[in-house]
C-alpha cells in the first residue's frame, strides 16, 4: 500500500465533512420491515406473490393474500405497505415485479429480469423508509445482487448539512431469508460505491475543493490497497508543464492538483486500463459565465472524478485481476482577474497548440494533458469520463450515457455491461468528419469549440482524441445527461433531485467482463 501526498502547503481540514458508509451508524428506530415481490397475474389487477412471499403468507395465516386479493393497486414501479400482519415485522411492503419470466430484451439492450428486481426492491425499501421503518429486509427475488443494488441506492440520502437533531435515521438494508450472500455482497458493494460518488457530487463546492477530493481519495482508497499520489501546483508547473490545467485554474483561489491512482490486481507485465476523469469541483463557466439560475448544480461537475474514485474502491474491494491507472485533474473554473480569456492559447504536452474559445468548455482542456501523460504507463485502453456537453441531454436525455470508442470489441463489452447493470449506454460517432471540424484551422492545431454547427458532443470527443496516446484504443463517456441530478424517470432507485453517481456500476461490470471473460451474465 502506497499513499503519497505531494504538497508543499498545509493540507486543509475537511471541516465537518465526514464520510460514513453503510453500517457505521445504527438507525434509532427498532421497527423492522420486509420487502416482498408480486408478479402480474393472469387477469387485469391480479397479482401473484413470489415463493418467498407465499412462505411468509403461510406464517401470517393467509393474511397477505387476503389484503392483496384484488391486487391492491400493485404493479411494476409501485409498492403497498401493510402493517400488523406478521409478529416479527412491523410492516410488509409488497412491490410490483411486472410480468413473470422476462429476460434479456435485445431491442431495449436491457436485462429486464434484473432491472425489474431493482425497481421492486427500490420501491419497496423506499416505501418502508418513508413510513418510518429504518431496518429493512429485502427478499432476493431471483437475483440477490440486483435486489441489493436497487434497495441500497433507493434509501440513500444526503443529510450532512442538516443539524444532527434534524437528521433522519440511516436506513439499514439486508437480505431476507436467502442463501445467496455472495450475490447480495456484490450488489451492496456496487451500490455503496455509487453512493460514494453521489456523496462527493452532492457536497457544496466550498466544502469539496480539489484538495478535499484528493484527501477523500486517500481516506477511501488507501485502505483498499490502491496507490494514491497527489501532485501539487508546483509539480504541474515547473516539473511537468501541465499548462492547460494551470490556465483553466488561474481564476480560482483554490490550487489545482492532479490525482494519480494505481490498482495492481493483474500480472506485472499486463498493460493497465487508464481512466481520466473531469474533476471541476465547481464550474461557473469562467468569463463565458453560465446562467445564475440553477448554477448550483455545477458543484457536480466533478462527477467524472467521483465516478472513477468510486470505481477504484469497488474494483479493489472485489480484488479483480486487472491493472488500472487513473489521472484525474482537479480544479475550479471561476471568474476573476486572472481567468482564462476567450481566445487564449495553450500548448499541450504533446506539442499541439489549443485555442480556448469557450471557457465554459473547460473540461476537455484540463483533460488533454493527463491523457497525453498517461502514455508513460503504456495503457491498453484509455477511458475518459466527464460531464462534457449539455448537448448530450438534448439528444439522448437521461436514459443512456453517450459513449464514443474507436474499438468495436470495446463497444461490445461496454454495451453488454450497460445491459447487465441497467445503466445503459449509447454509441455516438467518433469520425474523422468531426476531427476535421476541430483541427482545420490555419493558426492553431486544435480548437476547443470547433467549426460548430451542432454536434457539440461529437466535437468534444474528437477534441479529446487528439491527445490520447498513439495506437491506443479510446472509450469516452459524456455523462452530462446521466451523471448529475436525477430526473426520477426510468430508474426509481435514483431519487429525483439527488445526484446519480452514474455510471459507476456499468464501469465496474465492464472491468469485470474484461478481467474475467465470460460469454453470458449471471442467471436471473
Amino acid at each position: 500500500m502506497h499513499c503519497k501526498l505531494i504538497l508543499r502547503g498545509r493540507l486543509p481540514r475537511c471541516l465537518s465533512l465526514q464520510f460514513r458508509f453503510a453500517g457505521d451508524c445504527l438507525a434509532s428506530s427498532t421497527r423492522k420491515g420486509v420487502v416482498l415481490g408480486a408478479y402480474d397475474g393472469c387477469s387485469s389487477g391480479e397479482i401473484k406473490l413470489t415463493p418467498t412471499g407465499l412462505k411468509l403468507d403461510e406464517e401470517t395465516g393467509g393474511k397477505l393474500r387476503m389484503v392483496t386479493k384484488d391486487g391492491a393497486g400493485i404493479r411494476k414501479g409501485t409498492a403497498q405497505v401493510f402493517t400488523n400482519l406478521h409478529p416479527d415485522y412491523y410492516s410488509v411492503a409488497i412491490a410490483g415485479l411486472g410480468p413473470e419470466g422476462v429476460g434479456v430484451n435485445e431491442p431495449e439492450v436491457l436485462d429486464e429480469c434484473k432491472e425489474n428486481i431493482r425497481w421492486a426492491a427500490a420501491t419497496g425499501a423506499r416505501a418502508l423508509q418513508e413510513s418510518g421503518v429504518h431496518t429493512v429486509f429485502v427478499e432476493a427475488f431471483t437475483n440477490a445482487e440486483a435486489a441489493a443494488e436497487g434497495s441500497i441506492l433507493s434509501v440513500w440520502k444526503y443529510q450532512e448539512l442538516k443539524s444532527r437533531s434534524e437528521q433522519q435515521p440511516v436506513t439499514k438494508v439486508d437480505l431476507f431469508e436467502d442463501t445467496d450472500r455472495d450475490g447480495w455482497a456484490r450488489g451492496q458493494l456496487k451500490a455503496e460505491s455509487q453512493n460514494l460518488a453521489r456523496k462527493i457530487e452532492e457536497t457544496p463546492g466550498n466544502l469539496m475543493t480539489p484538495l478535499t477530493v484528493a484527501q477523500i481519495a486517500i481516506d477511501v482508497l488507501c485502505p483498499c490497497g490502491v496507490q494514491v499520489e497527489v501532485r501539487d501546483k508546483d509539480w504541474l508547473g515547473s516539473e511537468r508543464n501541465f499548462s492547460a490545467l494551470l490556465t483553466v485554474a488561474k481564476g480560482s483561489c483554490e490550487d489545482p492538483v492532479l490525482l494519480e491512482l494505481a490498482y495492481c490486481g493483474g500480472e506485472a507485465e499486463e498493460k493497465p486500463v487508464v481512466f481520466v476523469g473531469k474533476g471541476v469541483t465547481f464550474d461557473s463557466g469562467g468569463l463565458c459565465l453560465g446562467e445564475c439560475e440553477g448554477m448550483s448544480k455545477y458543484k457536480g461537475d466533478l462527477a467524472g472524478a467521483a465516478v472513477i474514485i468510486a470505481l477504484f474502491k469497488a474494483v479493489a474491494s472485489m480484488a479483480l485481476p486487472i491493472n488500472l491507472r487513473a489521472f484525474i485533474p482537479l480544479c475550479e473554473s471561476m471568474i476573476g482577474g486572472m481567468s482564462v480569456k476567450p481566445g487564449d492559447a495553450v500548448q499541450g504536452l504533446n506539442g499541439k497548440t489549443v485555442v480556448i474559445e469557450d471557457t465554459h468548455l473547460e473540461g476537455r482542456v484540463i483533460m488533454m494533458d493527463p491523457m497525453t501523460y498517461s502514455a508513460n504507463v503504456h495503457p491498453c485502453l484509455i477511458t475518459t469520463v466527464g460531464t462534457m456537453t449539455s448537448g448530450i441531454k438534448w439528444s439522448i436525455g437521461s436514459g443512456p450515457s453517450g459513449v464514443f470508442t474507436n474499438s468495436h470489441p470495446v463497444w461490445r463489452e461496454i454495451n453488454r455491461a450497460g445491459m447487465e447493470s441497467g445503466d445503459r449506454v449509447w454509441r455516438l460517432p467518433l469520425w474523422k468528419y468531426y476531427t476535421r471540424k476541430v483541427t482545420s484551422f490555419t493558426n492553431i492545431d486544435v480548437h476547443n469549440v470547433g467549426k460548430k454547427v451542432g454536434a457539440a458532443t461529437c466535437l468534444g470527443a474528437a477534441f479529446l482524441q487528439e491527445f490520447k496516446p498513439p495506437k491506443v484504443d479510446m472509450l469516452h463517456f459524456d455523462i452530462s445527461g446521466t451523471g448529475m441530478i436525477s430526473t426520477g424517470v426510468g430508474a426509481p432507485y435514483l431519487k429525483k433531485g439527488l445526484m446519480t453517481g452514474r455510471p459507476v456500476r456499468t464501469l465496474v461490470q465492464f472491468l469485470y467482463q474484461i478481467a474475467c471473460p465470460h460469454s453470458k451474465g449471471d442467471e436471473c
